[in-house]
Order: structure tokens, then sequence, then C-alpha cells
């Protein structure tokens, strides 16, 4: 899982595309309907073509909105009790449960990790000094580029997810740095199991789900089964099941809730409503670490709303609290691209509990997949061309010294090259997260369809190219 990814490609086009316009006296004044939120989702529903759609906003103790749009896999409406995967919005679920420990005592908070979890070692002396809190707030030194991340994703459990750390290394001392790493919240819900004496599912279904009336909610898919998410090719939403991965009770991305359920969890967030830990521990949980805006499993934004944003393959989320106005939204899609519908929705719908007029919902993912379909039949039709002309290219060339030939086949092989690095071009914007080739062809699926398709085209003039400038040579040699 790499929830961050299509965020960085949505925020990019969000920035280009959105034109924020000013509240008037009127509108600042005006308090927020069901009607101004129904009105806007729908827009941004038909708008984005996203196949389904879901959010709540909640005020205080109540839960003010909520709604669903679109479809399911099943063809079923999607309502507020419609079940969907919200990927890393479970980090905030997963922080809450060790708090709920803590408070009890089980877990100490500032302990060491190794100190109460067996199994936990890493090839690294460092680890023995990580914390739970430097889990819960991803100060570990836990890290993607140190961490075998792919190796992770076929445990079978969170024990032997915690077991295959056994040959990994910290990226930074403890408490020194940050680093997005889902391994943090993976040990996390392990050391949950430890701790409680049940297993992840039973301890977030008896302590929290219930507790709070969510219903719809688990960390299984044997327990709540979501539909199959989607993603867009060149404008064509495609049903497809979730990439395989470490899914099932996994604390950094694996619980499955509704828009309803979402709701009560917004409001205790907000300390309203049922309270799982008492208000330092909810506190606590949303204070920003000393090196980095981000609390445990919640970012702290400057203007001092807690937010964070869920991406798998298939499907997107986002969670949005502002401790001071008591407001809270949530926001889910079936579907997953190279824009992000959940932030765009959660920034509108907050700017209009705000007494703002939000930006009108862009249609970023259509205008870039249909400049990366152009692209993508430009490359076709110039591979075309150049291997027609290939003939003609050999004879102007032939007998020419080698690396005057090589120079002029860069240009075709470019795109190849760029094929090639584009997985770790990928985890580098990514701010060093791992993005393995199979995550491309989910999300990013346009960009990694032209991409191919170039490198493609370019390979298959560049053989003509040889193919034909050995022919020239040979007849040049049979007529000397």
């Amino acid at each position: 899982m790499n929830p961050k990814v299509p965020k960085l490609f949505g925020a990019a086009l969000a920035v280009a595309a959105a034109v924020a316009l000013p509240a008037s006296p009127a509108q600042a004044e005006t308090a927020p309907t069901s009607e101004a939120f129904d009105a806007y989702l729908t827009d941004l529903v038909e708008t984005s073509g996203v196949p389904g759609l879901s959010a709540v906003v909640t005020h205080g103790a109540e839960t003010v909105f909520t709604a669903g749009y679109g479809t399911d896999s099943n063809g079923d409406p999607v309502t507020e009790h419609t079940p969907m995967r919200v990927a890393s919005v479970s980090k905030s679920f997963t922080a809450m449960a060790v708090m709920v420990l803590v408070e009890e005592g089980a877990i100490e908070l500032d302990g060491t990790v190794a100190s109460q979890l067996p199994g936990f070692a890493m090839a690294d002396p460092r680890a023995e000094e990580v914390t739970v809190r430097q889990l819960l707030d991803q100060t570990s030194g836990f890290a993607d580029t140190t961490i075998d991340v792919i190796e992770l994703e076929d445990a079978t459990s969170l024990e032997d997810y915690v077991s295959r750390l056994g040959d990994d290394s910290l990226a930074a001392d403890p408490g020194t740095d940050w680093a997005y790493c889902n391994a943090n919240l993976n040990v996390a819900a392990r050391l949950v199991e430890v701790a409680s004496g049940q297993t992840f599912a039973d301890f977030m279904r008896e302590r929290v789900f219930t507790p709070l009336g969510m219903g719809d909610s688990a960390t299984r898919d044997e327990d709540v089964a979501p539909g199959l998410g989607y993603n867009s090719l060149f404008g064509l939403w495609i049903p497809r099941e979730e990439a395989p991965g470490f899914l099932d009770d996994s604390g950094s991305g694996g619980i499955i809730t509704s828009a309803a359920d979402m709701g009560r969890w917004l409001i205790s967030q907000n300390g309203e409503g049922t309270q799982l830990v008492g208000a330092e521990g909810l506190e606590e949980m949303h204070t920003a670490s000393a090196v980095q805006d981000y609390g445990m499993g919640w970012s702290v934004e400057s203007d001092g709303t807690l937010a964070h944003s869920g991406n798998l393959m298939t499907y997107n989320a986002v969670e949005w609290i502002d401790p001071e106005s008591g407001y809270g939204i949530a926001v889910m899609t079936t579907g997953a691209g190279l824009a992000d519908v959940t932030w765009a929705g959660m920034e509108g719908l907050s700017a209009i509990v705000a007494g703002e007029t939000p930006a009108e919902p862009g249609r970023d993912r259509q205008v870039f997949e249909l400049v990366l379909g152009v692209i993508a039949l430009a490359a076709v039709a110039l591979g075309v061309l150049g291997t027609v002309r290939s003939r003609r290219w050999a004879e102007k060339r032939s007998g020419r010294q080698a690396w005057r030939i090589a120079l002029r086949m860069v240009p075709v092989l470019l795109p190849a090259v760029a094929f090639a690095a584009y997985p770790a071009g990928v985890s580098f914007i990514s701010g060093g997260r791992t993005v393995p080739w199979p995550q491309m062809f989910y999300f990013a699926l346009p960009l990694t369809v032209t991409l191919m398709v170039a490198a493609a085209a370019g390979l298959v003039v560049a053989v003509a190219r040889l193919m034909r400038l050995r022919t020239a040579d040979r007849s040049v040699g049979s007529a000397a």
C-alpha cells in the first residue's frame, strides 16, 4: 500500500485547475445547509465522473449531513451505509486502539516497543530504542528506503509481519526525523494484539467500533465485504480487485467502513458523544511531534485543523476535523485515479462549513487523461511512421561510424529509458515511498499505458532501423 502516491498527482492537478472564489458577506453569515452540501457533491460526482462517492458532515455531537452518490460494482446505489476501504485513514483508528490500552496501563506510550512486543527485532541496534509514541507519530526511523516493504506485503498476519522486520534497518535515529511508513502502524496493531490478548479485529470491534455504534465497520473483508473499486483508463472506469497486499487486520490501512460510521468517529474525535479515551489522551493524539506537523494518525494543518488521506489502488478516502468549530468531514470514493476526488471534496465541504464558496469541481482527471491519450496515439503514429521510413534512414547512415549511429538512436530510445525508470521516479517524487511495478497499473494506469506505448513504439523503430542498417551495410559490402 502506498496511500499517498495518488494524492501527489491529484494535488498537482488541483493547483493547476482550481480557482477559489471569495465568499460574500452574506455567505459568511449563512449557516451551511444540507442542500448546499448535496448540490456541491452532486456537481463534484458529475464533473469528476467517479463511479461511487459517499460523504458525511458532522457538527458538535450531531451528523448534519450524510449521503451516497453513484453505484457500487454490483450496480446498487451507493448510500451512507455502503462499506468502503479507507486505506490510511485507518492509522488514526489504530492510534486510538493503542491509546485505549495506554490509559488502561497495558501499554506504555513512551516505553520501548522492544520491551513490550516479543518478536520485535531488527538488524539495527537503534531499533531497541524505538518507542510506541514514535510508531504512532512516525518518527521511529522506519522508512521505505531501509525496510523491504514489498516483502512485508506478503505477510499472512500481524505476527508474521513483525517477524519479517528482522533483516531491516532504520533510516534515522528514533525521534530525530519523520518518514511516512506503513510499518509503523502495523507494528502498533500487533502491539495491540499482544497487550490486549485479542486479535486486532476483535479488539477493534469490541473496544472501538461497537462503543461508537459503528456497525458497518471491520478490519477484514470476511466481516464487512466492500465491492470492487475502480481505476480510470482514458475516461473509462474499470472495476478491479484491490491490488494484492497486506490488508486484513492491517493497522496502517485495513479498515472498511461507511460514511454513516465515519460520522460517529468524527464526532468522537471532536470530543463529543461517546469517548473512548480521556480529553488529555485525545489531545495528545492530535498534537504534532517535535519534528513534523503530524500527530498520531493525523496531519496537523497550519490552520489548526487535522486531516488524513487514504489512498489504495482502487479506493480513496479522507477525514478532516476542526476542533475549534466542531465540524468534521469524511469523503470516500470507490475509484482511484491520478486525481484524488476525495481531497477535493473535503476542501469543498470545509469551505462550505466555513461560510465560503467552494472552488468549482474541475475536470482534472478527464483533461489529464485526454492529454495522455493523445500522446499515446501520437506515439503509435510516430512508431508506424518511423518503421516505414527505417529503410531510408538506414540507407543515409550506412557505413557511418557506430557512435554517430548510436547518437541518432537516442531520441527513439528515450521513452524506453523513461519507462524503465518509471517506478523509481514515482517513488522519488512520493517522498521516498516504495512504489513497485504492479502498483503502476492501478491508480496511474493512464500514465503507465502512455509511457508503455511510447516505449514500445520507440523500441520497434530502433529494431527496424538496426535491421535495415544491417541489410544496407551488407548491400554496400556485396557491391564492393
